[in-house]
């Protein structure tokens, strides 16, 4: 009896060890943040935007990044990247659970916010945004780095599935950690 007890634990530690190696190596949903430190996921953001439209209210970009990133920084997007100054890191970098800030345009008067979803190569990431669309959230949609530099200054993001908009310069990467200091 002790043997096939023995046996039988071995199986079972066997068993959950490949269960938590598979975890590790699972793809990070769209529905969860793939960063346990995030202050909200991304579904939350999501439930309080089909909130705020079944109440008849508008869906923006702030609130949303807000949301989903725990980014605590306030007014309009084009000022978050200075804003941020001093709070939390900055750089041009994408990283999942930082927050790409797009400056101040003719076209974007003032800015935008989305959270990086997602890396997929050093020139492609996918982001999670409100209001790109009017009043809609946008979910995994791809952003392609078109800068020189490759320095991700100026990206194109696909406002429809396939279809890569105009460009628009980026002020950079928020994320989420706190400025160290020194």
């Amino acid at each position: 009896m002790t043997l096939i007890r023995a046996a039988s634990l071995r199986l079972m530690a066997s068993g959950l060890l490949l269960a938590l190696l598979g975890a590790c190596a699972a793809p990070v949903t769209r529905d969860t943040p793939p960063d346990p430190t995030l202050h909200i996921s991304t579904k939350e953001a999501v439930q309080e935007a089909q909130a705020k439209r079944a109440r008849g209210q508008r869906v923006w970009c702030v609130p949303f990044a807000r949301t989903a990133s725990g980014i605590e920084l306030r007014g309009n997007a084009e000022t978050w990247w200075n804003s941020a100054k001093g709070i939390y890191e900055r750089g041009h970098d994408p990283d999942v659970g930082s927050v790409m800030v797009f400056s101040g345009t003719r076209k974007l008067p003032m800015g935008h916010v989305a959270v990086v979803s997602d890396v997929v190569s050093p020139r492609e990431i996918l982001i999670d945004h409100a209001n790109w669309q009017r009043n809609k959230v946008s979910l995994a949609m791809a952003v392609i780095d078109v800068s020189e530099k490759n320095d991700w200054s100026l990206v194109r993001v696909e406002s429809q599935p396939g279809t890569l908009g105009r460009p628009y310069p980026i002020s950079g990467f928020i994320y989420p950690e706190p400025e160290s200091e020194g």
